[in-house]
Formats: C-alpha cells, sequence, structure tokens
C-alpha cells in the first residue's frame, strides 16, 4: 500500500477523539469502512476526494481544514459604536465638528469623518504626510475646496478628491449648514 498523507489522518484522528467518536461510529456516519478510517488515521491510505468530503461533513468541519487549506474563518461579531462613544473634533471657534468614524486600529491608514460644518466654518489644514489623499463627499449644502493652488466648489452629491500632502482647506461659503463625509488615505 502507498504511504498516504499523515497529516489527513493525524487530523482525522484529532477531531474524531475531540468529538468523542469511535472508529466505528465515523464509519457509520461517513460511509467510510472502518478498516479504510484506520489506515488513513495510520497515514497508509491516500483517501479520494470523495473520502475525504464524507469524512469533513461527518465530523462538521470544512473541507479545507482536512486538505491543508486555511479553515474557514468564523465571522466576526458585528461591532457597534453608539453616537455617544463616537469621538469628535471641534475646531475653536465651534462651526466644524468632525466625528471620527474610522476604527483606531485603522488610523495610519484610514481616516474617516463625519463632518459638520456651520455658515463659515472652515477646516485649514498644514500638508499631511507625502503621498495623503483627501475625498470630500457632500451630502448636504455646498463646501469649496483649496488644495495647494487648486480650489472647487463641490455641491450636494458631488465628490472631490485632493492632494492632501500640501496645504488644504474646506470652507462653508453659504449661508446654510454643510455635511459631508470625508476619507483621508495614505
Amino acid at each position: 500500500m502507498t504511504q498516504g498523507s499523515p497529516e489527513i489522518g493525524l487530523i482525522v484522528r484529532q477531531l474524531r477523539r475531540r468529538q468523542e467518536l469511535t472508529l466505528e461510529t465515523l464509519s457509520r456516519i461517513s460511509g467510510v469502512s472502518k478498516s479504510i478510517l484506520s489506515q488513513i488515521e495510520r497515514g497508509d491510505a491516500n483517501p479520494t476526494l470523495a473520502t475525504v468530503w464524507a469524512l469533513a461533513r461527518a465530523l462538521k468541519i470544512d473541507l479545507t481544514e482536512l486538505i491543508g487549506g486555511e479553515p474557514r474563518q468564523t465571522p466576526q461579531p458585528i461591532e457597534i459604536a453608539s453616537a455617544s462613544f463616537t469621538p469628535e473634533i471641534r475646531t475653536e471657534d465651534g462651526r466644524c465638528v468632525l466625528r471620527i468614524l474610522s476604527p483606531a486600529d485603522h488610523a495610519e491608514t484610514l481616516e474617516w469623518y463625519d463632518v459638520q460644518m456651520a455658515p463659515g466654518g472652515a477646516l485649514v489644514s498644514e500638508a499631511h504626510l507625502r503621498g495623503m489623499r483627501e475625498h470630500l463627499t457632500v451630502l448636504e449644502g455646498t463646501l469649496e475646496v483649496t488644495s495647494g493652488e487648486s480650489r472647487a466648489e463641490v455641491p450636494t452629491g458631488a465628490t472631490s478628491r485632493y492632494a492632501a500632502d500640501v496645504a488644504h482647506t474646506i470652507r462653508n461659503l453659504s449661508d446654510r449648514p454643510a455635511r459631508a463625509l470625508l476619507v483621508v488615505t495614505r
């Protein structure tokens, strides 16, 4: 008999024992004979894909766990951050409020803000790190963006993308409040 895959056999044996199954019980629920199961567990048999599939189903695991792939990851729970736990930054004059929406563990690569700007409000920024860009989507009102020597008016529903590694400003020149989503990428 040819040498089989010791990894599959070892995994089958560990899972069978962890689930407190005898060879006979696993044979019955998988449809694989007891003698073949014993040979697989010892690494003396090279199981067919159909056999591995039957064992995976009987052991209630993903097929990839037996054939050396990465096991399917269990979904992460949904994380909810209530409004009261969403940090805010306010300009000194109080006309601009930035709610920090991005998770803290992404601060090096992504910043995401809900921007609320009163009439006459402005966010004036010095140059950020080289290669940084900002993406501003106006949800309500109209904002003006200046990046270096460039200037543009951004109406409701539009998105502006611009260099943030130069001095840049976002202004609400209207007489109405404005709201936008601001994403900063590196």
